[in-house]
């Protein structure tokens, strides 16, 4: 839970963005401090994906106005990869695969790469190994996922908690997780909602992007968002989620109308 002096990570004012040339996000107001768990929810094609994919660096979209402020420095101005080394993670709602590239080589790269960039040692592959096996304990994935290429063949769950261990190894100030939920069967749900949990703390801040309640049972919000049309309608605590699990939508959309 966030602390009246926690400071901030993140702050959007007035972001538009479109893809294509069509509009998506329609002016996002969005803060989030230190130690704190955010969850944005709201029906399919409300700008949810976008919003995490346009603060990640995705090139497909273009931001037309709005700023977003990341631990002080102005996140529009870096590039995809220069957000991720500044500490800025965001995991997918559909992982991608690699096929030839060895998942250990990828996450000792990317570990290594951070590591650089935070003017700290890297480490080489046997120590890598040690290191990577035992953050893996945290997810239950067992040891021989090292060996197989990027996310090839794996299962929705699998991809899911190979996304948290990257997570877990990059330690990031700040983590979207774009529908970590989706396609997770309850074990994988607790599993994956354990991990997070674990790597939660008063230094970093997690915003969960979901349609479900499911998962806040597992991490609790501080905060709960409603976004439709491109926009943030409504904000509360974790009770919020609990009414739209009831509710639905409809009823915030008639009051935001």
């Amino acid at each position: 839970m966030t602390k009246p002096d926690s400071p901030v990570l993140l702050d959007v004012r007035g972001l538009h963005a479109s893809v294509a040339g069509v509009p998506i996000l329609k002016g996002i107001d969005f803060t989030v401090r230190a130690g704190e768990v955010h969850a944005i929810m709201g029906p399919n094609g409300s700008g949810k994906s976008t919003f995490s994919k346009v603060l990640a660096g995705h090139p497909a979209y273009e931001v037309s106005a709005g700023s977003a402020t990341f631990q002080g420095g102005d996140l529009l101005a870096l590039e995809a990869e220069e957000r991720a080394r500044a500490g800025f993670f965001l995991s997918f709602q559909y992982p991608i695969e690699v096929p030839g590239v060895a998942n250990a080589q990828f996450l000792r790269l990317a570990y290594n790469t951070v590591q650089g960039a935070r003017g700290k040692d890297e480490l080489d592959p046997l120590e890598f190994d040690d290191f990577v096996r035992e953050k893996m304990k945290l997810l239950e994935m067992d040891p021989a996922f090292l060996d197989r290429s990027v996310n090839a063949g794996f299962s929705g769950g699998e991809k899911k908690r190979n996304e948290i261990l990257q997570m877990a190894l990059l330690e990031p100030s700040l983590a979207f997780l774009d529908e970590t939920d989706s396609g997770l069967d309850i074990d994988a749900l607790r599993i994956v909602a354990h991990g997070v949990n674990q790597l939660r703390n008063d230094r970093n801040a997690v915003v969960l992007v979901t349609h479900y309640q499911r998962l806040l049972n597992y991490i609790t919000p501080d905060f709960v968002h409603v976004m439709d049309g491109g926009r943030l309608v409504k904000t509360g605590g974790k009770e919020l989620a609990l009414e739209l699990e009831a509710r639905g939508y409809d009823w915030i959309q008639k009051q935001a109308a």
